[in-house]
């Protein structure tokens, strides 16, 4: 299944929203920092292929 932007965003505010409280053990807290680097490269790619698209699309103006 593929996550679309807006899911990864709302999970990666969960897991910032998590670590921020420190609660969990530091085995969890390492899998959702490593889960979060996940997402935001993810997203950074999705944000890239985005611009990508735009900028051709205004090249074709």
């Amino acid at each position: 299944m593929t996550e679309t932007f807006e899911e990864m965003l709302e999970e990666l505010r969960a897991i910032v929203r998590k670590l921020e409280d420190g609660d969990g053990s530091l085995e969890e807290s390492i899998a959702m920092y490593e889960r979060g680097a996940l997402l935001v490269k993810r997203c950074e790619d999705l944000l890239s292929e985005a611009e990508l698209k735009l900028t051709e699309l205004g090249r074709d103006r």
